[in-house]
């Protein structure tokens, strides 16, 4: 008998891969019924891109290809101001309830279904969904994201989900230390990588086409590949654009709206690309001299677990590193962390100098301790011993 999960989470299947659509590909014995997070009714307004989502719901589900126990499903949009008012999050997760038992009657998933939550606003969805078991994956802190919300009302919503979980997972040592107290369950278990992808990096170094528009950029170039986001230190960019204009900094990834990149623009020497499918990130990477990992201080990033970071380590690539977040002080012996702003230019120096053979099998050893098959692995021998999944007859 297959494990039967709903899961509700905070970013679309498509196109991008994050911790929700690597664990659950990840995940064996399983059906996935994966709903993307829905739009607030007045998000077109703040981003013209949303207004795709509104009425996406109204499409079938997609079978997610060399996956097809995953279906993908967008759900209702949701009336705005959610995370500031408890009540307007009650009414819309009483809506998407009625959406998500229509597909889970049409799946034939029942009484018996794990709920797999990753938003702290699924709290109020719980009781109306039927479900045995119920899992929260905590992956940021909540309450410091920017924007329409109210922090204690966050901080309420997650409590009340977390407390009655069979498991409460979580990203970071901080995030795991919050939940610990309501909830003894909490596991800590990190972010990882595509190993399998990533390291390609290394393995076919002498084969990768170099892209097309990376061709004649002058050395050293320093890579970022993620979300621009409000939290990522572009001080420091901007920095390292100025005082080093021969070399070229090249960013990979979506600018999130609200986020101002003005000043970094009128840089000659810095490089907006863009999103990147994952397959063809190596062949980007594999051009880099440096990967960048900046965050600013702040509670949100003190207790991310970056993506890229693991990536970038699965490349075996040098890292420049801040302090925050706090992560990657447990990989100390092979990262160059700039502790403040003084140390960020003469550590992007001495990387992109590197020639430590040993430091990069080291960097590639512990990017395949982080992969996400060896994540998975361990929140499958969590839940399995738990009984929160089962199983198959064969294993």
């Amino acid at each position: 008998m297959k494990n039967h999960i709903v899961c509700l989470s905070t970013t679309n299947y498509h196109p991008l891969p994050t911790r929700k659509q690597n664990v659950m590909s990840r995940l064996r014995n399983s059906e996935i019924l994966y709903f993307d997070p829905p739009v607030s009714l007045i998000a077109p307004l703040k981003d013209k891109k949303a207004s795709a989502y509104i009425e996406k719901y109204k499409q079938p589900g997609e079978k997610v290809e060399g996956h097809e126990n995953i279906t993908v499903y967008a759900l209702p949009p949701v009336l705005p101001f959610f995370n500031k008012f408890r009540w307007i999050n009650k009414i819309n997760q009483k809506r998407q309830a009625a959406f998500i038992r229509e597909k889970m009657r049409e799946h034939g998933f029942g009484d018996e279904t794990v709920l797999w939550c990753y938003s702290p606003s699924s709290c109020d969805i719980v009781e109306h969904l039927p479900h045995s078991k119920l899992v929260y994956d905590c992956v940021d802190r909540h309450s410091a994201y920017k924007g329409h919300i109210n922090p204690k009302v966050v901080d309420k919503m997650e409590c009340d989900l977390a407390k009655p979980a069979d498991q409460v997972f979580a990203t970071a040592v901080g995030l795991a230390e919050t939940l610990e107290k309501i909830n003894p369950t909490t596991q800590m278990i990190p972010n990882g990588a595509a190993y399998e992808i990533f390291s390609r990096v290394q393995t076919e170094k002498d084969t990768l086409p170099c892209p097309e528009d990376m061709k004649d950029l002058p050395h050293p170039i320093y890579g970022f590949v993620g979300m621009l986001q409000e939290c990522i230190d572009y001080a420091l960019i901007e920095k390292l654009a100025k005082s080093r204009p021969n070399a070229t900094i090249f960013l990979i990834g979506r600018t999130l709206p609200g986020v101002d990149l003005t000043n970094l623009k009128q840089y000659p020497n810095i490089v907006f690309h863009g999103l990147v499918p994952q397959p063809e990130l190596p062949a980007y990477l594999a051009q880099m001299d440096v990967c960048l990992n900046v965050f600013r201080a702040g509670a949100l990033s003190k207790d991310v677990s970056p993506l890229k970071f693991y990536e970038y380590l699965a490349t075996g690539k040098p890292i420049v590193s801040t302090r925050e977040p706090l992560q990657v002080e447990d990989f100390k012996d092979v990262v160059y962390i700039a502790r403040n702003p003084e140390m960020f230019l003469p550590l992007c120096d001495a990387a992109a100098k590197e020639k430590r053979p040993a430091w990069t099998e080291k960097r590639l050893a512990y990017g395949a301790q982080c992969s996400w098959t060896e994540r998975v692995h361990q929140m499958e021998e969590v839940l399995y011993k738990k009984g929160v999944l089962h199983e198959s007859a064969e294993e």
